[in-house]
């Protein structure tokens, strides 16, 4: 595997409304831990499409892994401006993950034109990955089961690799062992 899409909730979706939220760094965690076993199986690009929540976390993690791995981070927006309605702190680390990333090209030119875009944006990822990673909660699917559906439908084998709430659960405990404080 070369090539691999990342993708999962969007912060509201798991009632995360501060970018400090302590859940934020679980979640890169488990994203972490997941991308280095897969660094060290040959993985070269990762590919988001760059909306806010698990995708940017992931672009954000990637950046750091740089710093010791040979990885690239590829992020192709369904369109144009798509940040332009998101909160100001979160339209930052969209535009450093932009401007940092090794590859940043649109779908689609212009701002949003309707829900076909999202749609092209999945089947897109899908088409130039070799796997995917998706953080998801069977109970509580949220807008990545489109993502999840598409992927599941694909008609080439497609290894489709999930963080569930239990991977978070084990990240949170990891943690927690790790933190000299807890043992005091």
């Amino acid at each position: 595997m070369k090539v691999l899409a990342v993708t999962g909730y969007k912060p509201m979706e798991l009632n995360i409304f501060k970018p400090d939220d302590q859940r934020v760094s679980y979640v890169k965690a488990a994203i972490e831990k997941r991308l280095i076993g897969f660094i060290e199986e040959g993985l070269e690009w990762v590919i988001i499409s760059g909306q806010m929540g698990v995708e940017l976390w992931a672009g954000e993690v990637v950046l750091d892994l740089k710093e010791r791995y040979d990885i690239k981070l590829a992020i192709i927006p369904p369109f144009e401006n798509q940040e332009t309605r998101w909160p100001e702190a979160i339209q930052q680390v969209y535009q450093e993950l932009t401007m940092t990333a090794d590859f940043y090209q649109p779908l689609y030119k212009g701002d949003y034109k309707g829900a076909y875009q999202f749609k092209a944006k999945n089947k897109w990822l899908v088409d130039k990955s070799d796997a995917c990673l998706i953080l998801l909660d069977d109970e509580y699917p949220g807008s990545n089961r489109f993502f999840h559906e598409e992927a599941s439908q694909s008609v080439e084998e497609y290894p489709i690799f999930v963080i569930t709430p239990s991977d978070l659960e084990d990240i949170v405990e990891e943690l927690r062992m790790t933190d000299s404080d807890y043992w005091e």
